[in-house]
């Protein structure tokens, strides 16, 4: 390794080790070590004392460095931070974008720090180069919905701000500046996309070409996941070595020319998809490459990697905790070190032809076995990842990478030229553009109908399929490496025995069981799961967590091997109990949907009428009790007992199963339970979800002694209302009920056994 490698990689190593592992108040004392041990290794001889000098000084620096930036950038916005809100001046920095309550954008505050600012409607006018002025309140970026989280620090925002009145606008400069042409370039780039192509790909092909995901129909992106093809969509090395490919091409043999047209072309590029750190490191990477052999140096692959990795942390030590760039990373890691013997091991199997067809058939053979060879040494490294940071794995991401690689290069380019000639010749563009939706449109039937299936992705839930990961990467890494070369069937055929030992054994409760209640955590929210004998029915979907409620239930279900619900049953339409139902429509089949009939005029309800039409979901509203029957369980359907609001017009529902009883009884207050225990003949119940998320009203005394649960879950989250409340606690506590929360516990799940009945 070169002497760069040896003092770059040691830096980030240190940055890492600083962002993820050591106090700050350490920080300073473990680089002085270093640095004395940089001291220290001038007592070694030879080669040795350099190579150790220089790790030890590359330690001593990004442990410095972390510390420094922390005070200089970190702490002065920290300081910002109040309960009060507070006149601010801020510039905007890039075009704001719509959210379900006004609009959001970064913005940079007059005293210097970023923030993500959070406004009303009206500030969708703004433009980048903007400087505007409004009370401000301050929070810190680091917690978000009462959980530590690192997205926006990685980016540099420390704060995030929303504004109590419409910020009012300053100065507009008359030409924008240099600094934001990235941004107009971005926002022009995307309206020829929308309007040259058709409805149905534009707003994949925005995210292709630009990494905008806020355009992707509802589902698509969980699509992507589940398929293993969400990189596709975020701008990475991909996209810019086929453009890079496409300036050599043009450019031809004219280096310097080329190196010098193709290093503005990338980073301008990756500035436009929003400098995200996959689209820099590629563009970094490509950028030392063509430098290295107009210096007269030899592209060395390790060293390359190190110093693109430092460069891009020497702005931001916080960019350590960037999912996109440790995926990035990694991905290209794998692919140094893993995809030249992979495909020399199976090119040696390919049988060779001498015939002009053959020779055909052998090049396509070459070009299917170098891609397989690429996507699985990407994903030897960056699974790990994945099934750390979203705690899952896409089983089905080989495949379809394999079927879909040939076609994303046609798409990006042809997406990319197309919005160039729209921005010129509309005209023109449009065939070009309906060339190219052909091509995306398989993309996008391949995500679907491949993530459709029950397991294209498993969830690392549970400890068998933990088990089986470190199991299945133990085979790899044994045939990898191992001395002797064994035919590829033999480690596939273990991966999948226990693989499918693993799934069997973690559904063999559900499968062996009466019925299975779980409790989904969405937050603040509600969504329960109810599984028997192969049928399965959903009560609510909705919640405040990070990922969509509808993902959430989705995943759950196909977890189990299953892809359809007989029945979704929405108590009433609140947004913490019908939100996911968009997501979740567009990715499993749903034969029934169930609701009580709220007001008309109600947006929410409106938009899931029109969704149950559009995928052929029949729709019911429910005005007297009814029965239904799914596996060896039943539900009874309670019409709604109140009035004066959505909540008190609620449906409740009680499934049994054997001598097993449930009782869901939504938003309902203890006046609408006093009347359900007066009216309805309700048995004692074995678990109560309690209402209200666990509200002061909810789980009245009347209730608890008229169906005396033995146990009570709560489904809550973050929140400003105080749920569950502490009085709602003690009352399931004084009536001997075991308390499950999802806020504390995460998704619950409870089976009921045929011995029960």
């Amino acid at each position: 390794m070169r002497k760069l490698c040896w003092w770059a990689l040691p830096f980030s190593g240190a940055i890492f080790l600083a962002v993820y592992l050591l106090p700050e108040a350490l920080l300073l004392p473990v680089g002085a070590l270093c640095v004395l041990g940089a001291l220290a290794s001038l007592l070694c001889k030879g080669s040795v004392r350099l190579r150790i000098a220089l790790a030890a000084l590359g330690l001593a620096l990004g442990f410095l460095w972390t510390d420094c930036y922390g005070l200089l950038f970190r702490a002065p916005a920290q300081a910002l931070i109040s309960e009060e809100s507070l006149p601010h001046t801020m510039t905007v920095l890039d075009f704001p974008s719509a959210t379900s309550r006004g609009a959001v954008f970064p913005v940079r505050l007059e005293s210097g720090p970023k923030a993500q600012l959070y406004a009303d409607e009206d500030a969708l006018t703004l433009r980048p180069g903007d400087v505007v002025s409004c009370p401000v309140r301050l929070t810190s970026s680091e917690t978000v919905r009462g959980e530590s989280v690192d997205y926006y620090t990685a980016k540099g925002v420390f704060l995030l701000g929303y504004a109590q009145e419409n910020p009012e606008l300053l100065t507009r400069p008359q030409r924008p500046s240099p600094l934001f042409w990235p941004q107009y370039a971005a926002r022009a780039l995307k309206d020829a996309i929308a309007r040259v192509f058709p409805a149905d790909v534009s707003g994949f092909l925005t995210a292709l070409v630009t990494g905008d995901k806020s355009c992707l129909p509802t589902g698509v992106y969980a699509a992507f996941q589940r398929a293993g093809l969400s990189h596709v969509i975020a701008v990475s090395g991909l996209h810019i070595g086929f453009l890079a490919g496409l300036l050599s091409l043009l450019l031809g043999k004219r280096s310097r020319l080329s190196a010098g047209v193709g290093i503005a072309l990338m980073f301008f590029f990756a500035a436009v998809a929003g400098h995200s750190p996959s689209a820099l490191r590629a563009a970094a990477m490509c950028t030392l490459l063509l430098i290295a052999p107009l210096v007269g140096r030899e592209p060395d692959k390790p060293t390359t990697l190190a110093a693109v990795l430092f460069l891009l942390l020497l702005p931001c030590p916080y960019a350590a905790a960037s999912v996109s760039l440790q995926l990035s990373f990694a991905a290209v890691a794998g692919i140094y070190l893993v995809t030249g013997e992979l495909s020399r091991r199976w090119l040696k199997a390919l049988p060779k032809w001498d015939k002009p067809l053959g020779r055909l058939g052998r090049q396509v053979l070459v070009f299917a076995v170098d891609s397989l060879a690429v996507t699985l040494a990407a994903l030897l490294f960056t699974t790990p990842l994945a099934a750390l940071h979203f705690g899952s794995v896409s089983l089905a991401g080989p495949l379809t990478n394999l079927l879909t690689l040939w076609a994303i290069s046609y798409c990006f380019l042809g997406g990319l030229f197309s919005a160039l000639l729209g921005l010129l010749l509309p005209s023109l563009a449009s065939p070009l553009a309906w060339l190219s939706a052909w091509p995306a449109r398989w993309i996008l039937w391949v995500a679907r109908n491949i993530a459709h299936l029950p397991f294209a992705s498993v969830c690392l839930s549970s400890r068998y399929l933990i088990l089986w990961f470190f199991a299945a990467y133990g085979i790899v890494l044994l045939w990898l490496t191992g001395r002797r070369q064994v035919r590829p069937l033999i480690p596939v055929s273990a991966l999948v025995i226990t693989l499918c030992a693993a799934l069997l054994t973690n559904s063999w409760d559900a499968l062996t069981s009466q019925l299975t209640v779980t409790a989904l955590d969405v937050g603040q929210g509600a969504s329960t799961l109810f599984y028997s004998k192969g049928h399965t029915v959903l009560v609510d979907c909705g919640g405040n967590s990070g990922d969509d409620p509808g993902d959430i239930a989705a995943d759950a279900l196909q977890a189990l091997g299953a892809s359809h619900l007989d029945a979704l049953i929405l108590t009433h339409c609140h947004t913490d109990h019908a939100c996911g139902v968009p997501a979740l429509l567009s990715r499993v089949d749903v034969s029934l949907l169930i609701l009580p009939e709220g007001d008309p005029e109600d947006s929410l309800q409106q938009e899931v009428l029109a969704l149950a039409e559009e995928y052929g979901c029949k729709a019911e509203f429910l005005t007297n009790d009814t029965r239904i029957t799914f596996g060896d369980a039943s539900l009874q359907l309670y019409a709604p007992l109140g009035d004066g609001g959505i909540n008190e017009a609620g449906l409740s529902v009680l499934c049994s199963a054997g001598e097993f009883d449930v009782l869901i009884t939504g938003d309902m207050n203890d006046v609408v339970e006093r009347r359900l225990v007066k009216y309805k003949n309700l048995p004692d119940i074995e678990l109560l979800m309690v209402g209200h998320h666990g509200s002061k009203n909810a789980a009245s005394e009347e209730l608890l002694l008229a169906l005396s649960p033995e146990t009570a879950v709560i489904s809550s989250g973050y929140n400003s209302y105080g749920h569950p409340a502490l009085e709602t606690l003690e009352r399931l506590g004084a009536a001997g009920c075991d308390i499950y929360r999802t806020d504390l516990m995460g998704t619950i799940t409870f089976t009921a056994k045929e011995t029960d009945q």
